[in-house]
């Protein structure tokens, strides 16, 4: 019998073949799973914030893309699995209210996905699949024994990336 695994907002886990892994309502946040195919070993991060060096209060690691994607790759090494053998899947960041173009919070949406790319890139960790951006929110459910990301939207086909 398998088991669906949560990830809370600001939160992360991993997840092993047959189970899934599955987060609600990103909205502007970003869910990002990283997955190694042989292994059919993958975690995934709810991240609400791009950079944690922009905030004071930052402890909480999993609340930042940057902080919470180091922890979610050491969590995955813990478990054996090679960085070089991880490849990543993105999304979320979506744009889900306008607010003036000064706001701290405008464009964060944005701002968390460039992140994810961003931080990705240097740890040498492809991006396969990215359903990023537009204007609604999403919940997000992977499964590591098929490597399908199944991405569902209010008023909107579910989809698989």
């Amino acid at each position: 019998m398998s088991e669906r695994i949560r990830v809370g907002m600001a939160d992360l886990n991993i997840c092993k073949a047959p189970d899934s892994i599955l987060t609600l309502g990103l909205g502007s946040c970003v869910g990002v799973v990283l997955y190694d195919r042989n292994k059919k070993i993958c975690g995934m991060l709810h991240a609400m914030l791009p950079d944690s060096t922009k905030i004071r209060n930052n402890e909480h690691r999993a609340k930042f893309v940057d902080t919470g994607l180091e922890d979610l790759i050491g969590l995955l090494e813990k478990e054996g699995v090679r960085r070089s053998s991880l490849v990543a899947k993105v999304a979320g960041g979506a744009t889900m209210f306008n607010f003036s173009s000064g706001s701290e919070i405008s464009g964060i949406g944005t701002r968390n996905a460039e992140a994810v790319r961003t931080i990705l890139k240097q740890y040498n960790i492809p991006i396969i699949a990215d359903d990023t951006g537009k204007n609604y929110g999403r919940t997000v459910e992977f499964y590591p024994e098929s490597g399908k990301f199944e991405i569902r939207a209010v008023g909107r086909e579910v989809t698989f990336i």
